[in-house]
């Protein structure tokens, strides 16, 4: 048992997620405002890392998620294929005229001292609509299953969409598969249906089935209601506050394993300080620094989350788990987009030394 985990070292999929896909517009460096056209780029908080473990890593994934039949979500069903993901669809018929819809993320790419600015679309989502029973949860994970995944993204999309993740969750616990849950808290998605209290509520009831929890300082407290500690950060690459933090998680959910995050340090829109840490069994790892250049930081923290469950899933040693999803997630925010166009070999020379400035 590496990691505190019995991971499966066999199974139809290496890899399942159920979460919401989404379309997101991007005009580049121009502001909505002013843009005359946008590049649409496939996504979706608990998708990417699935379509990134398939196109990078070379691994068996699928996407358990909702999928409306008119062209957005052909173009959509389209993406999904080419990453390599199997999709396990609930399909809705749109009625021409208000939905259901696939969401639509906005998000320009800002410049500079200017900043990204991201703004939704969720209007009759049909993701939201998913509900307990829509899925064949038994059937699909009796087929093998090593690793389930699911987010707060999702979480926070309807009062119904909580209580799938925890059907599912249940489900892959039975059939001996490895859960994982991003926390990802999102206050605009909470706040039009309940806010922080409701997503306190409704994690908490996710996270007792979990045994990998992605998140930083912020979504521990903000998600779990963990309070901070009396402990101050020197800078947001310190993890000091992220560790200190640790003992009230997995006292609450002696079931977690292992809590990871990316510590990223903001100089300007296109010029980040880039680290990763992890808890693993109750000891700490900790990635190097790297000053990147960044083109399109939308994606990175699912880039992290994908290359390190790669290493787990993988057998690395822990170091090497943590700097696998360093390297990837470095990589993912110098390509266009939300999901990677990295090469596994590109992930590994990176998480080696690569050729960026890396201050250790």
């Amino acid at each position: 048992m590496k990691y505190g985990l019995q991971i499966p070292s066999s199974g139809a999929l290496d890899f399942l997620s159920l979460g919401a896909l989404v379309h997101r517009l991007d005009p580049g460096i121009i502001p909505f405002r002013k843009a005359a056209e946008c590049r649409i780029h496939v996504s979706g908080g608990e998708y990417n890392c699935a379509a990134n473990l398939a196109d990078c890593f070379g691994l068996k994934t699928g996407i358990a998620t909702a999928l409306v039949d008119y062209p957005i979500g052909d173009l959509i069903a389209e993406r999904v294929r080419a990453m390599g993901v199997r999709p396990f669809y609930r399909r809705f018929k749109h009625n021409g005229v208000n939905g259901p819809n696939m969401a639509t993320v906005y998000s320009d790419q800002g410049f500079g001292v200017r900043p990204p600015v991201v703004f939704y679309n969720r209007s009759n989502e049909a993701a939201a609509l998913l509900k307990p029973g829509d899925f064949d949860w038994k059937a699909i994970f009796a087929e093998g299953v090593r690793w389930f995944h699911s987010g707060g993204i999702f979480a926070s999309l309807s009062e119904t969409t909580g209580e799938v993740i925890i059907e599912a969750m249940q489900a892959a616990k039975a059939a001996g598969a490895i859960t994982s849950f991003d926390l990802n808290y999102r206050a605009k998605l909470w706040g039009i249906w309940g806010g922080q209290e409701k997503a306190v509520s409704v994690i908490d009831r996710i996270v007792r089935h979990v045994d990998v929890l992605v998140g930083n300082e912020e979504d521990l407290q903000l998600g779990l209601g963990i309070p901070g500690p009396e402990v101050a950060a020197k800078s947001k690459l310190d993890p000091s506050v992220f560790f200190a933090m640790i003992g009230g998680v997995v006292r609450k959910y002696p079931n977690v394993k292992i809590v990871a995050t990316t510590l990223r340090e903001v100089h300007s829109t296109n010029h980040h300080s880039w680290s990763a840490v992890a808890w693993i069994n109750g000891e700490t790892f900790q990635a190097p620094t790297a000053e990147l250049p960044v083109y399109d930081r939308v994606g990175g923290g699912d880039g992290f989350a994908s290359g390190f469950f790669y290493g787990l899933l993988s057998g690395e040693e822990p170091l090497e788990a943590v700097k696998l999803g360093w390297a990837h997630g470095a990589l993912l925010t110098t390509f266009p987009g939300d999901t990677t166009m990295a090469t596994v070999e590109q992930v590994r020379a990176f998480a080696k030394g690569g050729s960026a400035r890396i201050q250790r």
